[in-house]
Parts: C-alpha cells; sequence; structure tokens
C-alpha cells in the first residue's frame, strides 16, 4: 500500500488517546506503509520481522507498541542498535512522545564512560537504548540484567550482524525471560536474520513493504567510471557544480575519511568527518554541526550509514563502492528522505565494474554512466602534520619513513634527565639532533636509541670487520669487542641482600624433575 487514501490515519490502528494527542501535536497524521501494518501487530503483543528499506518510519513502527504496552504491563523495553549515532537518534526519536507521558529513556553505548550509564540503568529505566557490544559488557560485570524487559527490539539486525555482533545478540536474547515480544526490523533477509527470527520469535508476522534491496524512487543515481588517481579532482569539480548542495561522502577506510575531509577543507569548503578513530565526543559535534549547518559536507564510512537521520541532505557521493551491495542501499538511503528527492553519485574504476552489476542486480535497475565533466587542475596539499606521539619519542601510529629511515617526532629534543647527565640517560643517546634524517637508528654505528624488550641488543654477535670478512677469520678488536660490550649484568639477589641464603639449585636438570642425588 503506497497510496495515502488507503492507509488511514494513526487513530485506525488501535493507538491510546494519550499518545494519539501526542503524536498529532507533532504533526504526524497519515502513517507510513510500515507503520501501519507494524502498529496494529506490536499492540496485540505478536512477535513482528519487517523488511523494509531505510527512511521509511521504522522508529515510530516499534516505538508507539513499545510506549503503549510498556504503559499498560509495567515492564521494561530493550532496543538493540548497531552504531552509536542510531542510538541517540532513536532515543530523541522516542522521547518526543514518551517524555510528556513521563517515560525515561537510558542510552547504552560504547566509546564513552560507562559510570553514568550503570548509574541510570539502576534508576529503573522504562526503556533501554544499545548497542550489543557495551550492552554485553554490563551483563557480564552484573551491573544489569533482563529479568525485567518484556519487549525487546533489534532495529538494522542485519548491520549487526555484518559487524560481528551475533554472538553477543544470543546471549542477550538467551538471557530474556521467555515470556517477552520481540520486533525485529532488517532492510535485507539474509540467513542468518531468518536462522535468529526461527531460533527466538514465536510465530512471528512477516511484513515486507518493499522487496529487499529496493532503493528510493526520488533518487537520481549514477556513476562515473574515473581512474583511482583522478576522483580527487572529479570531487573537487562535483563540489564546485553543488555548491549549495548539503552532501554526505562516503569512504571506505577511516584513514580514507580523514584525508579526504582535508583535502576539502584545502578546497575551501567546510567539512567534517565521522568515522571509528574519532571519540564519541567528537562524532556527536560533527553530526551535529552537520544538522545545524555548521558544515556544507561531511565525510564518512559505513559507519553513519545506518545511523544519520538528517532529512536535508541533497548529495550523495560514493568516493569509495562499499564492500557489500547492501550497503549500497543504506548509503543513498540518507538522501530522499520524507518525500523529498535526491542524487546519489559513485565513482567507480575500472577494475570495479563487476561489483557495478552486483548492486545492479540487488537494486533491479541500471545504473546510467555519467559524462565526465572537464576536471580542474589538481590542488596543493596541505603541509603533513607530525602524528601525536606517547612515551620517549614513540609515535602513535606507524613510523613514517623519510629518506629512507625512521622518523620520530621528538628527534633533536633532550629531556631533564639527559640535561642533568650531560646528555646520557638510562644507557640511551638522548642527543638525538647529529643523527640525519636519512639514517635509522638501527642503521646507525652507535647503539639504538632505546633497547627493545623483544629484541636485546647485547644477545647479537657483533658485526665482523671488511677486512675479516675478506680474511674470513674474526679478528682480535672484534674478538675483544664481544667479549666486552656483550657481557649480561647478573641479576640482583635480594635474597643475599636481606642476609638470606639462596635457594639451592636443582642437579638433575629436565630428566631428574628437581630430585637430589
Amino acid at each position: 500500500m503506497t497510496n495515502k487514501d488507503n492507509l488511514g490515519r494513526f487513530s485506525d490502528l488501535g493507538i491510546g488517546k494519550n499518545f494519539l494527542d501526542i503524536i498529532t501535536k507533532q504533526g504526524f497524521e497519515i502513517p507510513t506503509p510500515i507503520q501501519h501494518q507494524i502498529i496494529p501487530g506490536g499492540i496485540e503483543g505478536k512477535d513482528v520481522v519487517g523488511i523494509a528499506q531505510t527512511g521509511t518510519g521504522k522508529t515510530l513502527a516499534f516505538g508507539i507498541p513499545m510506549l503503549q504496552n510498556l504503559a499498560l504491563n509495567k515492564k521494561q523495553g530493550l532496543i538493540l542498535v548497531p552504531t552509536r549515532e542510531l542510538a541517540q537518534q532513536v532515543s530523541e526519536a522516542l522521547m518526543q512522545i514518551g517524555k510528556p507521558l513521563g517515560f525515561r529513556c537510558v542510552v547504552v553505548i560504547g566509546g564513552v564512560n560507562q559510570r553514568p550509564q550503570v548509574t541510570a540503568l539502576r534508576n529503573n529505566p522504562h526503556i533501554v537504548i544499545a548497542t550489543p557490544g557495551r550492552l554485553a559488557d554490563l551483563m557480564k560485570q552484573g551491573h544489569y540484567n533482563l529479568k525485567k524487559v518484556g519487549i525487546i527490539t533489534l532495529d538494522e539486525a542485519d548491520r549487526m550482524l555484518d559487524v560481528g555482533f551475533l554472538p553477543e545478540i544470543k546471549r542477550i536474547l538467551n538471557s530474556a525471560p521467555k515470556e517477552r515480544q520481540i520486533m525485529l526490523f532488517s532492510a535485507t533477509m539474509p540467513n542468518s536474520i531468518s536462522k535468529l527470527a526461527t531460533e527466538f520469535m514465536k510465530m512471528p508476522l512477516r511484513i515486507e513493504i518493499a522487496p529487499q534491496g529496493t532503493s528510493v524512487e526520488n533518487i537520481e543515481q549514477g556513476i562515473f567510471v574515473v581512474r583511482k588517481n583522478e576522483k580527487m579532482r572529479l570531487l573537487d569539480s562535483l563540489l564546485q557544480e553543488h555548491g549549495n548542495d548539503k552532501t554526505l561522502i562516503f569512504s571506505r577506510t577511516k584513514h580514507g575519511a580523514k584525508r579526504i575531509a582535508r583535502d576539502i577543507r584545502d578546497m575551501g569548503h567546510t567539512a567534517t568527518e565521522i568515522h571509528g578513530n574519532r571519540s564519541q565526543r567528537q562524532r556527536e559535534d560533527a553530526l551535529g554541526g552537520f544538522r545545524k549547518g555548521k558544515y556544507r559536507i561531511m565525510v564518512a564510512t559505513d559507519i553513519a550509514a545506518r545511523g544519520i537521520d538528517v532529512v536535508d541532505i541533497n548529495l550523495v557521493i560514493n568516493f569509495d563502492l562499499p564492500e557489500g551491495s547492501e550497503d549500497y542501499v543504506h548509503r543513498i538511503g540518507r538522501t530522499g528522505r520524507a518525500g523529498k528527492s535526491g542524487t546519489a553519485i559513485s565513482f567507480v574504476t575500472p577494475p570495479e565494474r563487476a561489483d557495478v552489476k552486483k548492486i545492479e542486480r540487488l537494486i533491479r535497475k541500471s545504473l546510467p554512466k555519467l559524462a565526465m565533466p572537464e576536471l580542474p587542475a589538481e590542488r596543493p596539499k596541505s603541509a603533513y602534520v607530525a602524528p601525536r606521539t606517547q612515551g620517549r619519542g614513540h609515535s602513535l601510529n606507524t613510523r613514517y619513513k623519510a629518506g629512507g629511515g625512521s622518523y620520530s617526532p621528538r628527534q633533536g629534543q633532550r629531556n631533564e634527565r639527559s640535561k642533568r647527565t650531560g646528555g646520557y640517560s638510562r644507557g640511551r643517546t638522548t642527543d638525538r639532533s647529529t643523527e640525519s634524517e636519512g639514517s635509522s637508528y638501527r642503521g646507525s654505528q652507535s647503539k639504538p636509541a632505546y633497547k627493545s624488550s623483544f629484541t636485546k641488543y647485547d644477545e647479537r654477535p657483533a658485526r665482523r670487520s671488511a677486512s675479516s670478512r675478506d680474511s674470513g677469520g674474526q679478528t682480535d678488536r672484534d674478538s675483544e669487542d664481544k667479549q666486552t660490550s656483550n657481557q649480561r649484568i647478573p641479576k640482583r639477589n635480594f635474597y643475599t641482600k636481606r642476609g638470606k641464603a639462596p635457594a639451592k639449585p636443582s642437579s638433575g636438570g629436565y630428566r631428574s624433575r628437581g630430585r637430589s642425588r
């Protein structure tokens, strides 16, 4: 049913008067197709499996039945979602209806301190919205149990299984009471979802609004076939063409998202980024700034494909094609929401033509190939900023090569201990300013800057000189160096220091098993 005249109104779905008044004040009058079919069965307490594309109003489809049933049976509701952003989004949507009636909601997610979440859980909230990983950790620590839970909702179940949450989901469902209601929502229906529904649900109603993989009709889609080294120039051209459009750009990797956002800012655009390497506070600030218009462009990984609910996104650009064809549908579903139109453009390299065919089979339509515009000149790259360091010159990130050697951000610095000891501290060469960038610490003739706990310098055999290699033997100088520099320092005998006799060593070796003769 897609015709609004056939959907009726919320008042026809068995919703209580208190909830109807709040829904009407919020501006909701006509339910979406999935809301029209899910809400009656959910209010009756039936298990439901809903298959619908993103942006179809699934949150209210399971939120309204959950709130109404919790008001009657005085139990607790649990909602599992794959990402932190989606958890915050679901909480905001439900509290628009539940807060006027006194409902309290707690968001339990990773990436932040768990202490406030534990405190909130002890206050017995009506609804818990959580990512499976953090919730399973709190259950393991004894901070939370599901004894009071009467309704469980799995939102974006296919995504939760894609990121490896199946063991945690099974552990959570096995801990729930036998008498409970489960509502499961997914954009696709792989075998893993079917097995999960069969194992934990009781004769669920299967409601499929659109065939799985169906994309939104009001999204104009197209692809550019472009070489990898020309992607950034093509992106520069598109951003100039769509200068007033709110744009969401997807990258396959976290480091790629960071690099793309940096290059976009160098082009003079306001841009932010959201990916797994950013803290929860940074992700919230980026998403909030993107919603409010502080940033016109946001670069994201697939972590945002299920957690961004921004109505006015005009353009979605797949800078990299997703790893899975199903993720393509969720990516482009960020635009064309709430009945608005949108544009989705994908960059395809020549070796990725086979991936395009898989996407076309999934969405049941062909993606038109767009004509390449005239590419602007390549812009100069911004200066490299050295990575933040931790400890004595050890970078938090992988070392960067400069001139063939290892680069250390702290090269040329002397610590306070080295000043007091005249440039030597703990057997380390602290004055690194004499070493050139083209030389490696390990490759220098002196001892390394620090002694690794995995490779003992003193246990290495001394290098043979050129004359020794030519003669095929070992010189006296080499032998002397080996005897003097490679002597191992004996461990301190704490028993002797205290005046106690050391333990008698075993005389029988391995075969005697410690027996004395």
